[in-house]
């Protein structure tokens, strides 16, 4: 990521937003989405402007209902281990869209 986001001028509290969101939609996409299989790719695009960083991953799973997550934050779901990537993909970006059928997360953030 620092070597994509050199030639942008990121608040430390942008950078580290993109970073973490970009790191669990990766992380998603490989456990999640393709099961761990080493014969499927997840394929990550950037598009950087003046004012907003565009992310989008693409996994070669079957999908999900991004709906259908329980929120993490609820007493009954402080103990499970799974289900925090998503809510925190939606917190740390400023918009975020998913795609053929939840298979590919577009995430985007304001830098201006």
């Amino acid at each position: 990521m620092d070597e994509i986001t050199e030639n942008l001028i990121l608040s430390p509290d942008v950078y580290g937003k993109v970073l973490i969101a970009s790191i669990e939609g990766v992380n998603n996409a490989i456990v999640h989405g393709n099961k761990q299989d080493e014969n499927k790719s997840v394929i990550v695009e950037l598009f950087a402007d003046k004012s907003k960083i565009t992310i989008t991953i693409k996994d070669q799973g079957p999908g999900f209902d991004p709906n259908s997550i329980p929120d993490p934050t609820k007493p009954e779901n402080l103990e499970n281990i799974s289900g925090r990537g998503v809510f925190l993909m939606k917190k740390l970006s400023d918009k975020i869209e998913f795609e053929n059928n939840g298979s590919t997360v577009i995430m985007h953030f304001n830098i201006v």
